[in-house]
């Protein structure tokens, strides 16, 4: 999660940036976009349940993700993150696998 109407999260981001900078890495950026209730409806989906022990709380994890949404501003507006291989998608309605070819493919990897 970035709340991107908040400095110090744009700022963690950039020092995290930095430390893959300091070392060469490739860096690439993969903004997932998706409407609220098809995010609630893969939050308590058994492989994500399986996977992020985190998630299994399931009113804890289901109440974050609201006061996230409502506090925050967790999507970028047009234009505003210019960084070089960047893209943004709305899976909403794309499986897995298709997402990652489009970055694959974007991004020629």
């Amino acid at each position: 999660m970035w709340a991107l109407d908040v400095q110090n999260d744009w700022n963690y981001i950039g020092n995290l940036v930095d430390i893959f900078r300091r070392n060469s890495a490739d860096i690439y950026y993969v903004e997932l976009v998706a409407l609220q209730e098809i995010r609630l409806q893969r939050h308590i989906t058994e492989n994500r349940l399986q996977h992020k022990a985190s998630k299994r709380n399931l009113e804890w994890s289901t109440a974050l993700l609201l006061n996230e949404d409502k506090n925050y501003r967790l999507v970028s507006n047009d234009g505003e993150i210019t960084f070089e291989n960047y893209m943004k998608i709305d899976n909403s309605n794309l499986a897995p696998g298709a997402v990652a070819i489009m970055i694959k493919d974007k991004f020629s990897l």
